[in-house]
Order: C-alpha cells, then sequence, then structure tokens
C-alpha cells in the first residue's frame, strides 16, 4: 500500500477511537500564537519532569509520560519551529521567536497511562494532536467568503472610523480621481493597490486589527502578483449593483470584481479547505491589553474583527461520523494573553473583560451547547510579582526587563471589568509595558495557566 495511504488509514483508524485531536490555535496578529504553541509543546515535552502543571489532572495524577514529536501528515508544509524559538528564549539576552510568516505544522504523540475504577493504573495509551501555525494577518481573509465585491467594498469602507481614515487618506485622494466605468490602467492599478495595502500596514502599526485582505500585510510568494492588486471601491453601493454588473469587462469595477473574486476562489478558499475545516477544539489567544493601550476606536475594532473571524469556523457537537468526516468544533477556550503584563490581582478582571469583548459570539456557542471557557493565561511568563509602597501604602507590582534590557519595576494598571465607556478612556490612562523573557536553560518554560487551558482542550481525552 503507498505510503500516503497508510497514512490517511491510520489517521482515520485514530479519529475511529477518538485518539487523534486537532487542535486551532486561533489569534490575530501579535496575539500570541507562535509564544502558545511554542509553551505547549515544551510543558507537554517536560510533563513528569519539571513542568509546573497541576491543574491538567492526567499530569497531576502522575499519569501524563510525556510526550514526543513525530512525523507530520502533509510533508509538503514547514515543521512548526520549535527549536528555533527555544534557541531565542535561551539566548544571551533572551529573545520573544520570530513572529509567523508563513503555514506550518506540528505532530505531537503523547503517552499517558488511563485509569481504571477505584483509581487503579490502567493500560499505557497514546493521544495523536496535531498544531498548525499561520500569520494571524492570512485568518482575517476567511470572512471574505461571506461577500462578493460589491458587499465587501460597502462593509470595509463602512466600518472606517476617523483615526483609521488617517491612515488611508492618500489612498482615498487617489482613488477619488476614478470612476468605475473607466478604462483599467494596469500601471495605475498597482499603484492604487499599492497605496491601499501601505494604508493597511499603518493601520495596523497603530494597533487595528480588522484588516482585509490579510495577504496585503504578509504577502508571502504573492509579492508583486495582480491578485494582489485589488482594493474596495468608495461611491457605490448595492442601489448601483445593476448598473455596475453592465459595464464591460475592461472597466475599473469590472477588473477590481474580477480579481477579488480570483483572491476569494484561488487563495481564501484553498487556506479555508485546506486548515480550517477539520479541527475538533479550539483556542481563540486575543491581546486585550494591546488593544487597551491603543484606545478606543482599536479595541471596538478588535471586537468586530474577532466577533466576525469567529462566524467562519465550524462549531457543534460531534458524533462518530463527522469525527470522521466531517468535523466540528465541539469546546472552545477563549484566552487573555499576556497576563503576566498585569498584576495577579487584575487577572479576573481580565477575564471578564474579555467575556465582554467576546459576549455576542459567547451567547452564539452557548445557545449551540458548545462549552466554552475564558481564560487569562500568559504561555511564557516575563515578569515577577513583587510589592511596592506608594504614600504608606503596599501595592502589587511586577518586576522584569523592558524590551530595551532596562529592569522594571512597576504597577502597570487597573484593567476594568467591563467594556469601557467613552469616560472611562477620557480619563484613564494605560501604560502595559512590554517586557522581553527571562532567561531560561533547558527547562520547562514559566507560564500562568497553561495547564489549565490544556485540562480544559484535551484533559478528558487523557482519562
Amino acid at each position: 500500500m503507498p505510503r500516503h495511504l497508510t497514512h490517511e488509514l491510520r489517521n482515520l483508524l485514530d479519529r475511529g477511537r477518538d485518539r487523534q485531536l486537532r487542535l486551532a490555535v486561533t489569534g490575530l496578529s501579535r496575539a500570541g500564537k507562535t509564544a502558545f504553541l511554542t509553551s505547549l509543546v515544551n510543558q507537554l515535552r517536560h510533563a513528569g519532569i519539571d513542568a509546573r502543571l497541576d491543574l491538567l489532572k492526567s499530569a497531576r495524577e502522575e499519569r501524563l509520560l510525556g510526550a514526543q514529536r513525530i512525523s507530520q501528515p502533509d510533508l509538503g508544509i514547514p515543521r512548526f519551529p520549535y527549536d528555533e524559538a527555544i534557541a531565542s528564549l535561551e539566548s544571551t539576552p533572551p529573545r520573544w521567536p520570530e513572529p509567523t510568516r508563513g503555514i506550518s505544522e506540528l505532530r505531537l504523540q503523547l503517552r499517558y497511562k488511563t485509569r481504571r475504577v477505584r483509581g487503579l493504573l490502567g493500560d499505557t495509551a497514546t493521544l495523536t494532536l496535531d498544531l498548525i501555525d499561520y500569520p494571524g494577518e492570512w485568518l482575517l481573509d476567511l470572512p471574505l467568503l461571506e461577500h462578493d465585491f460589491l458587499s465587501w467594498s460597502e462593509s470595509q469602507l463602512r466600518r472606517t472610523g476617523p483615526e483609521r481614515q488617517q491612515h488611508a487618506e492618500a489612498w482615498r485622494t487617489a482613488v477619488a480621481r476614478h470612476r468605475p466605468d473607466e478604462e483599467v490602467d494596469e500601471s495605475r492599478l498597482a499603484e492604487l493597490a499599492d497605496l491601499y495595502a501601505t494604508s493597511l500596514r499603518r493601520a495596523r502599526e497603530a494597533g487595528f486589527s480588522h484588516l482585509q485582505p490579510g495577504r496585503f500585510l504578509l504577502p508571502g510568494d504573492l509579492q508583486g502578483a495582480p491578485v494582489l492588486q485589488f482594493f474596495p471601491l468608495p461611491g457605490v453601493g448595492e442601489p448601483d449593483r445593476q448598473a455596475l454588473e453592465a459595464l464591460p469587462a475592461h472597466s475599473l469595477y469590472q477588473t477590481l470584481k474580477k480579481r477579488f473574486r480570483f483572491y476569494q476562489q484561488h487563495v481564501v478558499k484553498p487556506f479555508y479547505r485546506e486548515h480550517f475545516r477539520r479541527f475538533d477544539r479550539q483556542i481563540v489567544l486575543v491581546d486585550v491589553l494591546g488593544a487597551l493601550n491603543a484606545g478606543p476606536e482599536r479595541f471596538e475594532d478588535l471586537s468586530d474583527a474577532l466577533a466576525t473571524l469567529m462566524r467562519s469556523f465550524d462549531y457543534g457537537k460531534r458524533s462518530l461520523i463527522n469525527r470522521l468526516f466531517s468535523p466540528r468544533i465541539d469546546r472552545l477556550a477563549i484566552a487573555a494573553t499576556k497576563a503576566d503584563h498585569v498584576t495577579p490581582d487584575q487577572h479576573a478582571n481580565l477575564v471578564a473583560l474579555l467575556e465582554s469583548l467576546l459576549a455576542e459570539p459567547i451567547k452564539d456557542l452557548r445557545y449551540a451547547d458548545v462549552p466554552v471557557r475564558a481564560f487569562s493565561l500568559a504561555s511564557i511568563r516575563a515578569t515577577e510579582t513583587r510589592e511596592i509602597e506608594t504614600d504608606g501604602q503596599r501595592q502589587p507590582a511586577l518586576r522584569g526587563h523592558g524590551l530595551d534590557g532596562e529592569p522594571l519595576l512597576l504597577y502597570p494598571g487597573d484593567v476594568p471589568d467591563r467594556l469601557p465607556e467613552n469616560e472611562f478612556w477620557q480619563r484613564q490612562g494605560f501604560d502595559f509595558t512590554a517586557f522581553r523573557p527571562v532567561p531560561c536553560r533547558s527547562q520547562a518554560l514559566p507560564h500562568i495557566r497553561m495547564d489549565a487551558a490544556l485540562e480544559w482542550l484535551m484533559g478528558d481525552k487523557l482519562r
């Protein structure tokens, strides 16, 4: 039997016995996906040695024997750069791993002892865990599948607030000189597309999240290709549809429509079909603190981006049939990352704020009877908790090193426990400082509540 068919048959048998788990680690750019995946692999590799996993029941009961990296299912996709990430964290001075620039995969095999009645240990069993890493920028393209070019144009221009408009001013001025019915000039079209891509990059640097198309931010091997030379068209809407559809093929509108359609069918849809339709569990990582730092318009933009994005995944109860042939996400974790950047007394507020930020998607998931749990976590802890005295009062503080290496001892500020109102933004300032990782040599990475997240996501598979 050919080797690839042997692998497929083994995968099918493992899924039928519920011994294979595909985990979607979902997050927008800078949410901490690479750090989370690095820590996840590291904690499981160090299970039973020096990893602190008390909240993972199989580890606490000393039944989790460890994990090994094994051959991944798709040999045409690069392996997740775990060794390179660890090397960065162990360098002098330590550095955060490089952000994701393309798709990568990793397959782990977990070995554990099963439980029998009255707490006795049973046989040794294995669980195969498949992980996929990908740029958060590309993730934002999934909602494009809900649109055609005209509805997408309207949605993009409708959500642009005053701060976002500033970053797109040069593109808006340039595109306003052109009509939907004019004949396309290829070189001018490329210039306008480049101006639009520049506006997206500037918005990302300013802290905005809901940026489409995602490949404009990280083109990869599509750099310079005509498929990335389109943009939303101002001044047209649904009432103009009939007239626009009657325009000739060489018109600006029809050219943009054709390229948008090609991007949907040949870039977004294969990415979704090959990597996002077969997940069993999911964790959504959210940089809530970064959004608070960035201000109200960016905070609202993040909420909108996440709510739109989560409509792109299949959620629901699993049966043997759909586990084999049409997997659905049957359990979800949402996690506010970088919890080590605020003091422990603010962690509960951080979780409450995250739940408020994703209130509507959570309601829909609970209505569909999909279990959801919110966490605050730090995949790789970069600070220590201390106390400082201010005006005779002692209060918690954080000690660590800034990205420039300078030692810091500070109280970053209070986290609101609900969505901030306008008055709150006007009177409250946020300064959640970025820290570099702590030195760590050949040992389990320090973390906050990674074990709780692992128990929620896979604990029931390690019984």
